[in-house]
């Protein structure tokens, strides 16, 4: 589908120069002289390079629609992880690097969303948050104050959290994903 370069929003997909982009932030400006443009901050989802480009509101640039489809993490085979299509029950491969750092947080059964164009994965979604255990963490230091004082603990997965003073090794607590940061104890 077609749109003006003025219409272009943060979140929207957009066909330009080749690729697939993002528009990750835009600016509409309106100069004293000359036409109003849009500034538009690009980011490429194949490479993850990134582009800033004006758009004019006579130039039309193709909106492209992603498929959000639903996958069940199964398991890591190598640098490979395996996830299942819940409908039709085919496998899907996808690098690690693919997912990036988050791939760290993936756990057996985990409902994930995959981005597909052309039926082609360009992009994965974890929850926003998940529950683990904490493999290790620092004794309370006597004498600190608890309104500032976080301690470092390691989570089951390998992954250093700032933690409160109450949470101790052993216990089970909700982590936020995107920031990879304690958020509470899990019931």
């Amino acid at each position: 589908m077609k749109i003006n370069g003025n219409e272009i929003r943060p979140g929207s997909v957009v066909e330009h120069n080749g690729g697939l982009w993002a528009a990750v932030k835009c600016n509409t400006v309106k100069p004293g002289k000359g036409g109003a443009f849009n500034q538009v901050e690009l980011k490429n989802l194949i490479d993850g390079t990134k582009l800033n480009e004006r758009f004019r509101s006579s130039e039309t640039v193709e909106l492209v629609s992603l498929e959000l489809k639903d996958f069940q993490f199964l398991y890591e085979e190598g640098d490979a992880l395996v996830f299942m299509d819940n409908e039709s029950y085919e496998q899907l491969e996808l690098q690690k690097d693919f997912v990036g750092d988050r791939a760290t947080f993936l756990q057996d059964g985990m409902m994930v969303t995959v981005k597909l164009y052309d039926e082609r994965p360009i992009g994965i979604s974890l929850p926003d948050q998940v529950v683990l255990t904490i493999a290790e963490a620092d004794p309370v230091v006597r004498g600190q104050t608890a309104a500032s004082s976080y301690k470092p603990a390691i989570m089951e997965n390998g992954v250093r959290v700032m933690v409160p003073p109450f949470v101790e090794a052993g216990e089970r607590i909700l982590v936020d994903t995107n920031e990879i940061a304690y958020l509470r104890r899990a019931d």
